[in-house]
């Protein structure tokens, strides 16, 4: 197969997904995403084969390399001897770092997806439970649960459990609410998956009850359509106040849905 022309590559990276692309490494317009897609394809490759191919001066190449470069989405390295052409110094060549990469679109959630499914088929709603259970487990390890009901114990392992789930890419807080406090995930790293398997939320909050040992109450979440993941936690905790987590109740996100997910509860 033949290498694409200038305009059938600019023609492509105008189209959605290197839209996508242009926006998660910088903007600079069809342009950028169009050496983008040329350093993933092609690199390492210098600015000049890269003026060539798009039909672009080597100074305006530049200065988007440059711009990547900053950005920590691409790197330069000088060319090997052996790849260098005429006399002087040797050629810079570009190419995308693993950060610029990672920018770029994925299937990710498109494989966690049809792995849940096939799992579900080998082993039935059993089967994603206990991997839901031990997913959620795995984000909250080494937190003892509470050793003692009181206010003040209860808001410290509320801070313990959001700065787990901050590690795990949740970017939780903890707010002090009433007579309570709230664990908001202001982000979720698997919702598209939780959408269609609930099963994951459910753990979450089963985890929640277990390390603070009272009936949590999960008010919105981000599978749900809100804006965040608001849990609701009471600081006047008994020891007689714990439920057994039955599957009915948390099967499914919560259905409160409201516009301001961390709206608090007086």
């Amino acid at each position: 197969m033949g290498l694409r022309t200038g305009d059938e590559r600019a023609g492509r990276v105008a189209g959605a997904g290197s839209a996508s692309a242009d926006a998660a490494l910088g903007g600079g317009g069809n342009t950028r995403a169009a050496i983008v897609q040329l350093l993933l394809e092609e690199g390492p490759i210098t600015a000049n084969a890269i003026g060539n191919k798009l039909g672009l001066a080597p100074a305006g190449v530049r200065r988007h390399l440059e711009a990547l470069i900053d950005s920590g989405r691409a790197r330069a390295s000088r060319s090997a001897p052996w790849q260098q052409k005429g006399r002087g110094r040797p050629a810079k060549q570009y190419q995308l770092t693993a950060a610029g990469r990672g920018a770029l679109g994925h299937a990710y959630d498109d494989l966690a997806g049809a792995a849940l499914r096939q799992l579900q088929e080998i082993g039935g709603e059993q089967a994603v439970t206990e991997f839901a259970r031990r997913r959620a487990r795995s984000i909250v390890a080494g937190i003892e649960p509470v050793a003692a009901h009181t206010a003040q114990q209860t808001e410290v392992k509320a801070d313990e459990i959001a700065a787990a789930f901050t590690d795990a890419g949740f970017a939780a807080t903890t707010r002090k609410v009433g007579v309570g406090v709230q664990i908001c995930q202001h982000h979720c790293p698997v919702w598209h998956v939780a959408e269609e398997f609930p099963q994951l939320c459910a753990a979450e909050l089963e985890a929640l009850r277990e390390l603070l040992g009272t009936h949590v109450q999960r008010l919105a979440t981000i599978a749900n359509g809100d804006c965040a993941c608001t849990t609701h936690v009471p600081l006047s905790v008994r020891p007689d106040t714990r439920t057994e987590t039955s599957p009915q109740s948390v099967a499914r996100p919560a259905a409160v849905r409201t516009n301001d997910s961390g709206r608090g509860v007086e």
